[in-house]
């Protein structure tokens, strides 16, 4: 292109604009070289502190560590039965806990011989335990079934007594005229006539004697071996239709050990406060949830879990060993609660402690002898494990005495705790060297 001959550079016309531009341009190159540098900066301290980081994580991982911390992060233990915070651990609310909400999560079944019969046990995961548990599997236990009766229980459960079947009170149906005058306070005295049960029941046996007392009758042979379930429909007649049965405690009737817990009206829903013996949880031996490891761990010796029969101080020397590791005052500290998913121990007593191979998961009994705490399940990502209670069979064999299995029914989800949560231990309270 042929500039004009009048044509002035704007440089030549003022110098000063050419300066001006090469300073813009070194001022803005040295912006770019300031922001790379910055950039750069930021980029290696990133990968410096992530480095830091990721040995700090893997150390803490590795030592366990990370589980503590998580501890005092996360919130308190949850549980799948409700429970209060004592100053030595978490307790059962036993007021909210009862038979029908502790459901069994795994079937099962056992067949065993006893007092001349064989019998079968058998359930399936969902089921409440008081469909398939007897009032003898926990007779002699801090429940103390035996000595309740149908007066607390219906006054306990606001149940109205005149609108139950003597059909709903199972043991009924294998009551004779004796163990039944017996039992029931007062009725000995009665008048045949003014017991309608009992007099139709005679009279199907052929003995019209409505103006006699019952407690006369109690002799003749052929009435020691009747049932009532055998000689009249137990439908057709009122709990109230035989006056004082709600006095009668449980372990007055005859063979009431065989009563299924269900078999007594309102004892499934009965909250758990109405057993007193519950109620004095011996805080004498308590700790504190440190650390819970899985099944890398091996060859246990400081344990704390056990059963009645092999002590609770069994050590685990197996492969697999998941268990928590506990803290508390002097020795308690490092002391190892083994899960019973994992080791199995010596359990039961009598006759029946053959039953399951005679092993029963290790755990602690800190509640008494109605069920046994096992730990069950163990997240080390949350730090926490899910405790279990397991159950047993018991039979009162005449002229030898109470036999009973090992603790083996279950699992029965029960208090789940966290790390750094109170955890009672209950007795006894002796600890591994």
């Amino acid at each position: 292109m042929i500039k004009p001959s009048n044509f002035i550079p704007e440089s030549d016309k003022n110098p000063g604009l050419e300066a001006n531009n090469n300073i813009h341009a070194q001022r803005v190159l040295v912006d770019k070289k300031h922001l790379q540098r910055n950039y750069d900066a930021r980029i290696k301290y990133l990968i410096f502190f992530g480095l830091i980081f990721f040995l700090f994580i893997h150390s803490f991982w590795k030592y366990g560590i990370l589980n503590q911390a998580i501890g005092f992060i996360l919130p308190s233990a949850s549980a799948q039965v409700p429970f209060v915070e004592s100053e030595g651990g978490f307790i059962p609310e036993w007021s909210r806990l009862k038979f029908s909400d502790m459901v069994i999560r795994e079937d099962g079944k056992i067949t065993y011989r006893v007092n001349g019969r064989t019998e079968t046990r058998a359930w399936k995961s969902g089921q409440s335990i008081a469909e398939f548990l007897k009032l003898g599997d926990f007779e002699d236990t801090e429940l103390n079934l035996e000595t309740l009766n149908l007066g607390k229980i219906s006054r306990a459960q606001n149940l109205r007594l005149n609108n139950l079947r003597l059909s709903d009170f199972q043991l009924m149906n294998w009551q004779t005229v004796p163990s039944l005058s017996r039992a029931v306070p007062g009725l000995a005295n009665k008048s045949v006539k003014d017991v309608k049960p009992l007099d139709d029941f005679l009279k199907r046996q052929g003995i019209f004697a409505s103006n006699r007392r019952i407690g006369d009758l109690a002799q003749i042979p052929t009435l020691q071996r009747a049932r009532l379930g055998q000689g009249i429909n137990l439908k057709n007649y009122k709990i109230t239709d035989i006056p004082g049965l709600e006095r009668a405690r449980f372990d007055g009737f005859g063979n009431w050990q065989e009563s299924f817990i269900d078999g007594v009206p309102g004892l499934t829903d009965l909250t758990w406060d109405n057993f007193p013996g519950l109620l004095n949880v011996d805080l004498s031996f308590v700790g504190k949830v440190d650390l819970v490891l899985r099944d890398i761990e091996a060859n246990r010796i400081r344990s704390i879990s056990g059963s009645y029969q092999q002590g609770f101080n069994v050590p685990c020397l197996q492969d697999n060993c998941a268990h928590a590791e506990m803290a508390g005052i002097g020795r308690t500290t490092g002391v190892q609660w083994i899960s019973g998913k994992v080791q199995k121990v010596r359990g039961g007593f009598g006759i029946l402690k053959a039953l399951n191979g005679g092993k029963e998961p290790t755990g602690r009994n800190p509640f008494g002898s109605a069920f046994k705490q096992v730990i069950w399940e163990i997240d080390e990502s949350t730090g926490s494990m899910q405790t279990a209670m397991f159950f047993r069979i018991c039979k009162t064999i005449p002229f030898i005495g109470r036999t009973c299995s090992p603790y083996f029914i279950g699992p029965v989800p029960f208090i789940e705790y966290r790390e750094k949560d109170p955890i009672i231990f209950g007795k006894p309270s002796t600890l591994p060297d």
